[in-house]
């Protein structure tokens, strides 16, 4: 996949789940991803903070974007394995996630990302994550 941000933009929306739940890159290079999300009720749970399924697709997504960047042509990452550790509720005004290849391999890429809740102009981690990462055979 070519790296730059209008190819990850595509591979994104290319995801129904990503389009529905609105999160968007905005930053790419090698091996990196960065996306975000606006934050809308539909994201809550009932206690009023973001549901952890969001922030798990956020970051998952995310690190499966930054391993497809250095993918060989033919293939295409899915995730093997996920591990999310949620330090706080997530609660603002957006989500901003960052994700990078740890190692890329043949057939497995390991990946970490960490999630960030943004209101005005603080951040406040919220979730780290990890993924291991299979490359498999595009079949298109």
């Amino acid at each position: 996949m070519k790296t730059d941000l209008a190819a990850v933009r595509g591979f994104y929306r290319a995801s129904p789940f990503m389009v529905d739940l609105g999160i968007e890159p905005t930053q790419v290079g090698e091996g990196r991803v960065h996306s975000q999300l606006a934050l809308q009720p539909r994201h809550h749970q009932h206690t009023g903070q973001v549901h952890a399924g969001v922030t798990n697709a956020m970051a998952d997504q995310t690190m499966g974007a930054a391993a497809q960047t250095l993918a060989p042509a033919g293939r295409w990452v899915l995730t093997a394995e996920l591990k999310t550790s949620h330090l706080r509720a997530a609660k603002g005004e957006r989500l901003h996630c960052e994700a990078w290849v740890v190692r890329a391999g043949r057939t497995l890429s390991f990946t970490e990302a960490e999630v960030y809740a943004v209101s005005g102009e603080q951040r406040t981690l919220v979730v780290k994550a990890s993924a291991t990462m299979a490359l498999v055979e595009s079949k298109a």
